[in-house]
């Protein structure tokens, strides 16, 4: 009896509620807007990563050679050129670094963008993009050890870490960024260190900045030298680099070679020195000639790590290249011979980038 009486009861509630319309079914509560994914554009230049036997892999090839990649991104491609790291020209740096700016600037909903390129000289592109692209958003700079008709080709697995990269908001303001083997490393410190292995790319003794695992990408420090955003170098106003030339360093080296370089129209040159910072052979007379002749000159090491002091030598004023790796001291100082010969503003350039 009990039970019955407590059935009627909750049927007339039922009756009587608002919500509800006897012998209706009642809709299903709104579901939640999926969510969208960042856009993220790939700009190929091509390198061992599109590398196949009988014709290179178009930009377009490469984004659907990537598993899963939808799941994190919505992907985009250009093809800006389909050759060698060190085929590309002065030129097509600039154009690159230009193409890059445009995108941003012609597309503000774009989360970032990736750059495909050779592992040969990866480094030195990366940083000239450091130095000349005027964002936050992140650019990675991606490549692979083995080309595609290769057994363990790892470069899908690269392109899609470095479209994650790309799309993580934390990477806005970290500068151009260089990922491979789930590594993230800042581009004006990473080096290649080896000619064969997967684990080529590294940042010596400042370390990876981050890693890109499967749950995250994971991000532990950032560096604190200007680049991207906080970039003095306006490429859209700079069409032709100086001339710039390294030498490097050896016992009993001759100074004939400096002045050749100088004779031949080199604007500056960086000396990859012995130690921090020595020099050989009659070297010396040949830097006090560029001296003369209004060359600039800037001191690296070529031992791969260490900070040269800057300080006074034998030809005016010695500048110093701090840590950077000659060929990247090289690159910061056709940027810098680009608005100034001023030996100050140029040191304060290599002490603040």
């Amino acid at each position: 009896m009990r039970s019955r009486r407590l059935g009627a009861f909750l049927l007339l509630l039922t009756l009587a509620s608002p919500f509800a319309t006897p012998g209706v079914a009642q809709p299903a509560p709104p579901s939640q807007p999926a969510t969208i994914l960042p856009r993220v554009r790939l700009i190929a230049t091509g390198g061992t990563i599109s590398n196949r036997s009988g014709g290179r892999l178009s930009a377009d090839e490469l984004v659907k050679s990537i598993p899963t990649l939808d799941q994190y991104v919505r992907p985009e491609h250009e093809q800006f050129s389909n050759t060698s790291s060190s085929s590309l020209t002065l030129v097509q740096w600039r154009d690159l670094a230009r193409r890059v700016n445009q995108v941003f600037r012609e597309q503000a909903e774009l989360a970032g963008v990736v750059v495909t390129t050779g592992t040969d000289t990866l480094e030195e592109t990366a940083y000239f993009l450091n130095l000349t692209v005027r964002s936050d958003k992140p650019v990675v700079v991606v490549g692979s050890m083995r080309d595609p008709d290769t057994i363990g080709y790892e470069g899908a697995a690269n392109l899609l870490a470095g479209f994650r990269v790309a799309a993580e908001p934390t990477s806005r303001g970290k500068g151009v960024l260089v990922v491979l083997n789930d590594e993230i490393n800042a581009a004006r410190e990473v080096t290649k260190t080896d000619a064969h292995r997967l684990d080529t790319f590294t940042s010596g003794d400042y370390g990876v900045i981050g890693v890109v695992d499967e749950d995250r990408v994971a991000y532990y420090r950032s560096s604190l030298k200007r680049h991207t955003a906080a970039t003095e170098f306006d490429i859209t106003h700079i069409n032709d680099l100086p001339r710039v030339d390294v030498v490097m360093v050896y016992q009993g080296a001759g100074g004939d070679i400096i002045k050749a370089l100088v004779d031949l129209g080199a604007k500056g040159i960086v000396v990859a020195g012995a130690g921090a910072g020595a020099t050989s052979g009659t070297q010396g007379e040949g830097l006090r000639y560029a001296a003369e002749k209004g060359v600039v000159v800037v001191m690296s090491t070529r031992t791969g790590s260490g900070r040269i002091p800057a300080r006074r030598g034998a030809f005016q004023q010695r500048i110093s290249a701090e840590d950077l790796a000659p060929v990247k001291a090289r690159i910061l100082l056709m940027l810098a011979l680009s608005t100034t010969k001023d030996a100050a503003a140029i040191q304060r350039m290599f002490t603040e980038y």
